[in-house]
């Protein structure tokens, strides 16, 4: 059972639309998060596979279900368009966890919607494996995150380039509100739709402030932080989300979209995989820079609901925009500075770090494996000038701390995890599952559960692809 509430519908209607799921011919289920769903209170074990599978697909709508689309506008790439929105999602409702939380449960690819704006509104089975694979994966890392309840194939092709199987998705977030939610409501001039989207989610998001005075710069400063947190531990993890548009950019702080995300093996600050990225405007060096100008966007929005003194209302929320950076900064060092086995931050930390990233993006060494090698043998390293000034730097800080270097190392190796959805393992699952082959998605999400722990009989899933293996261009997928 499924016991939803539907508390957005309870907003004003221009943010969404009443849907219904297409038929599929014939659902099966590739994967159930038993886990996921006992978090969330859903008790389904009077359902066997093929029931999940026509539930995970959109063929039974659960009682209390409102299956609605979302609309939205966004940037894109930096260029604004007013009617975007969910064309091949339906948001089934709210559920509470057993903390108390409230989480969406969406399906990814059932069909057109107002929004599908001429697509299909299918999805093929291949950024269904991905974004299963890779939300959990991030989970685990403890990056806020998506999740993925369910995966289902739907026994028929959908057609892109070529027929390809398709499949539905099933999401939880904490919401799906993004910044290009507000972006949509401020293209048609609607401000009293905007103050109550701001009060739902003060109310869904940051209840702790609900009683502040100037509480839209608080609840734009609540945003900034949960956004910072979330890039700070992307970059932590060498994560490209790839599609950094406002569109993208969930309130909630929470990684939203995994269409062309890729984790960097060889390391490159200007590192770029998604290939309609041609300029590099989400490179993972670039990454805080576009979440600083997405805040923007939000903030642009929220000028007419701060006073009647449009001027004084762009300077307030420029100075709490400003502060972003300084935020970012503290988080980029709470994330950074265990992966070399350092307990408290001190002002010689940022030049650890980026002698460390200048040495490995001139070796072209591959980021995870470097990091988690840093607990173990340094004999591998090739001893470069570079790598001599990061040594000595490092030393320092670890001989000028209280713990001993087994608490340094214990640290570390918490820190700099074994494994992570590399792109071309990833890629291997979502080849193997159009074969028809899940065993190798089924193992992947097995083995990531425990990214800090050495697994044996998984050698594989520790090495950095070969050369004919790299992974060098993603799409975003449908």
């Amino acid at each position: 059972m499924i016991k939803f509430e539907n508390t957005y519908t309870d907003l004003p209607e221009i943010l969404y639309s009443s849907e219904v799921p297409d038929t599929v011919q014939n659902p099966q289920l590739l994967a159930f998060n038993k886990e996921l769903a006992s978090d969330l209170g859903i008790s389904l074990s009077d359902l066997d596979d093929k029931d999940l599978a026509k539930l995970f697909s959109g063929q039974v709508i659960p009682d209390g279900a409102s299956s609605v689309a979302l609309a939205y506008a966004g940037h894109q790439f930096g260029h604004f368009v007013p009617q975007l929105g969910d064309g091949r999602a339906m948001l089934l409702g709210e559920v509470k966890s057993s903390q108390g939380k409230q989480y969406d449960v969406q399906l990814k690819g059932s069909g057109r919607t107002n929004y599908s704006r001429g697509g299909d509104g299918k999805s093929s089975l291949g950024p269904v494996v991905r974004e299963y694979i890779v939300s959990e994966a991030m989970h685990f890392l403890g990056v806020p995150t998506t999740r993925a309840l369910a995966a289902v194939s739907t026994g028929e092709n959908v057609y892109r380039e070529q027929p390809l199987p398709g499949g539905v998705f099933t999401r939880v977030a904490s919401s799906h509100i993004r910044v290009g939610t507000f972006e949509f409501l401020a293209a048609r001039g609607e401000n009293d739709s905007i103050r109550l989207l701001v009060e739902y989610c003060i109310q869904r998001h940051f209840p702790h402030i609900a009683n502040e005075e100037d509480i839209i710069l608080k609840f734009l400063h609540e945003v900034a932080k949960v956004q910072s947190k979330m890039v700070a531990h992307w970059l932590s993890l060498g994560f490209i989300h790839g599609v950094m548009n406002t569109d993208n950019m969930s309130i909630s702080g929470e990684t939203l979209d995994f269409g062309p995300c890729a984790f960097i093996d060889n390391f490159s600050r200007g590192r770029v995989f998604s290939s309609i990225d041609k300029n590099g405007r989400y490179s993972y060096g670039n990454q805080i820079n576009i979440a600083k100008w997405n805040l923007s966007r939000l903030a642009s929005c929220l000028i007419p609901l701060i006073g009647e003194d449009e001027k004084e209302a762009i300077t307030l929320l420029e100075n709490s925009i400003n502060s972003y950076l300084d935020i970012y900064e503290s988080d980029r060092q709470t994330k950074m500075i265990p992966k070399f086995g350092l307990f408290e931050s001190t002002d010689k930390d940022s030049d650890v770090v980026e002698k460390w990233l200048d040495y490995l993006e001139s070796e072209d060494l591959d980021f995870t494996n470097s990091f988690r090698a840093l607990s173990g043998d340094l004999s591998n390293f090739k001893k470069t000038p570079l790598f001599d000034q990061f040594h000595e730097l490092w030393t320092d800080r670890l001989s000028n701390q209280a713990q001993d270097l087994d608490e340094a190392r214990a640290l570390m190796n918490s820190s700099n995890p074994i494994y992570i959805p590399r792109n071309h393992q990833v890629e291997r699952a979502i080849q193997a599952s159009l074969s028809g082959d899940h065993s190798v998605m089924t193992q992947m999400n097995e083995l990531l559960k425990r990214p800090f722990i050495e697994q044996t009989d998984f050698e594989e899933y520790k090495k950095a692809p070969l050369e004919n293996e790299r992974v060098t261009a993603t799409f975003c997928g449908t």
